[in-house]
């Protein structure tokens, strides 16, 4: 089978194997450490976190190597995606290309493919973690509103860690069987329902999760740049899908600048998808 990494444009291929060691702090700065703060974490070369003597690090090949090797073996067609955060936080994403998986929502121009996504840190910013979520071509965001997530356990072997994973294809076979098609209903119930005033859509939106402010400033009550490429987005994504905007286009238009240019954690990020997510829903059911 042929694992092409490059149908999808603009996905980023970032590398994800900085060369990385956990060494004495004290050996590095010539000075002593107190206890409690005695290792490091290095990174490409830089000092990314200070740890304690009993801190076990995870490099990433031995974390993500293991998940791909999983994948190819259970004969499962994808493509990835990967994000390195200044050598400090990283993102693996498996975009499912299995045509049997693909979901449609609204007119069938606007396709949802079920990802994994698994995150790693080296400065503690994320948990070693593994998710669904879903992958929408017409923007190449990843939407994190799937709650099945993958259960590791952490072995340790002196001081090097040892991640025992979960079975990948099953997990992929509960999931499409439980899950995936049911949140295809929940979209198709924003896509149906109207957004009639976008600028209010925005403000209260953004307002409600203090995403950004969506004026300027007092003495500017123009819309901020983040309250103005979310309406754009918006208007872009309707015209596109030939479609009116609705709940499911003001989902995705705050999830694409949530995952493109505030730049939160992973972590945070992941959270605030699914919260925006829910209160898209409540909306709708208003």
């Amino acid at each position: 089978m042929n694992y092409n990494r490059t149908n999808f444009k603009n996905l980023e291929q970032q590398n994800i194997f900085p060369t990385t060691s956990l060494r004495e702090l004290s050996a590095l700065t010539g000075m002593p450490c107190r206890k409690g703060l005695t290792k490091a974490i290095l990174s490409a070369g830089e000092i990314v976190n200070v740890v304690s003597e009993r801190y076990s690090h995870l490099p990433n090949e031995q974390f993500f190597i293991p998940v791909e090797e999983q994948l190819i073996h259970a004969d499962i067609n994808y493509i990835s995606r990967t994000i390195n955060r200044e050598n400090r936080s990283f993102v693996a994403d498996y975009i499912l290309q299995d045509e049997n998986f693909v979901v449609t929502v609204k007119n069938g121009m606007d396709k949802i493919r079920p990802m994994l996504r698994f995150t790693n840190s080296y400065d503690g910013s994320c948990k070693t973690s593994g998710h669904f979520g879903f992958f929408r071509e017409v923007c190449s965001n990843g939407l994190h509103i799937g709650q099945t997530s993958f259960g590791f356990s952490i072995k340790h072997k002196g001081n090097m860690p040892q991640i025992v994973m979960p079975k990948i294809s099953e997990l992929i076979r509960v999931f499409m069987d439980n899950e995936f098609y049911k949140l295809q209903r929940k979209f198709e119930v924003l896509a149906e329902t109207p957004v009639n005033d976008i600028e209010n859509f925005v403000k209260v939106t953004a307002e409600h999760f203090n995403l950004f402010q969506y004026e300027k400033s007092e003495e500017n009550p123009e819309p901020s740049l983040n309250a103005r490429i979310v309406a754009d987005t918006m208007r872009r994504e309707a015209n596109l899908l030939g479609t009116n905007p609705n709940l499911w286009i003001g989902y995705n238009a705050f999830n694409e600048l949530l995952h493109g240019k505030l730049k939160k954690t992973f972590t945070n990020q992941h959270a605030l998808d699914a919260q925006i997510f829910s209160h898209a829903l409540q909306l709708a059911d208003n």
